[in-house]
């Protein structure tokens, strides 16, 4: 697209931006009473299909996944551009294929949505091992992590080296990419993962070997130092932050496992702040596509919370920054 045609596009998502949710609507929706008052809130909000009634939370937040996608679709005419942020769901996917044809089980609600690689074509494609049918960063991951799990049983080890393809094909397409936005998503995405399957590789006393074959390569961390770190223990891991630019992520970690996981979400974030004083490229409309991800998973908690009747000290730890 030229410029002009990205002007356009981000004159659009400016007057979409001023209907995200913000920081002060988290907080309003975190004072409220129940689950059908943020329903309620949210549906004033322009959330779910206008003029339906009784909307159940899944409804409304699939119903506003989709109008994301399909304003993306709109307004940004290279969709190769968004292909990076389908590879998680892709590996997932493919993940569970594995897992049910390997066990001969079924596996409802597994599966997310994945034009291309659904439920059915990633079932048919791990049935006949049909590798070449995946794209290439699938290809040699795939065939190892089946025939790890047809040989020995180990679920793990099938998610070890699915999990670390992902991130590696993420952090490669970054590298690649000539859009800003994608390049610091890709090298966030893969800094948080890390630093995430490390805090959790450490609280259940992972040795090294098991790190290093976890943790995927990344510009702005150093995943062997990370993972010698780990190795040694959770304590370990928040010393060894309090020594990098990830520190928050330290001072989270010794404060609750809500509050690290809110840093992470949080630090994905503002890995697409800066899109908003970039008005001529894909940049802000990615950002916004991001932005809305983010308000719509930061909705699905609020509303598990509310629904499960959990105090609003409870809910204000699992609250995330918006974008808005």
């Amino acid at each position: 697209m030229s410029e002009l045609d990205y002007t356009f596009a981000v004159a659009r998502v400016r007057v979409l931006e001023k209907s995200l949710l913000t920081d002060a609507d988290i907080a309003q929706m975190t004072a409220l009473s129940d689950e059908p008052a943020v329903l309620q809130f949210l549906a004033g909000k322009g959330w779910g299909e206008s003029g339906a009634a009784h909307q159940t939370a899944e409804d409304m937040l699939a119903c506003e996944t989709e109008k994301t996608k399909q304003t993306v679709r709109e307004l940004l005419a290279e969709p190769e551009l968004l292909q990076i942020f389908s590879y998680q769901d892709m590996y997932h996917n493919l993940k569970a294929a594995i897992k049910v044809t390997c066990t001969q089980g079924e596996a409802p609600g597994v599966f997310v949505s994945c034009p291309g690689f659904d439920r059915e074509r990633m079932l048919q494609i791990v049935g006949e091992k049909a590798w070449r049918e995946l794209p290439a960063h699938m290809q040699e991951a795939a065939a190892e992590a089946y025939q790890t799990l047809l040989q020995t049983r180990d679920g793990q080890r099938c998610d070890i080296i699915l999990d670390r393809a992902a991130l590696e094909a993420i952090a490669k397409a970054g590298k690649e990419s000539d859009e800003p936005v994608i390049r610091d998503y890709a090298d966030r995405l893969v800094s948080v993962a890390d630093i995430r399957i490390a805090v959790r590789a450490a609280g259940v006393g992972k040795n090294r070997e098991f790190l290093t074959k976890a943790l995927a390569p990344c510009p702005s961390l150093d995943a062997a130092g990370l993972a010698r770190a780990a190795a040694a223990g959770k304590e370990s891991v928040i010393a060894w932050l309090r020594t990098t630019r990830f520190a928050p992520a330290a001072d989270a970690l010794a404060q609750s496992p809500s509050a690290f996981e809110r840093w992470c979400d949080d630090e994905m974030t503002e890995a697409i702040r800066p899109q908003k004083r970039n008005p001529f490229s894909a940049g802000p409309v990615i950002a916004y596509m991001l932005a809305r991800q983010n308000e719509i998973r930061m909705a699905r908690i609020l509303l598990t919370a509310k629904a499960n009747g959990l105090p609003e000290t409870a809910i204000r730890e699992r609250t995330r920054r918006m974008y808005g």
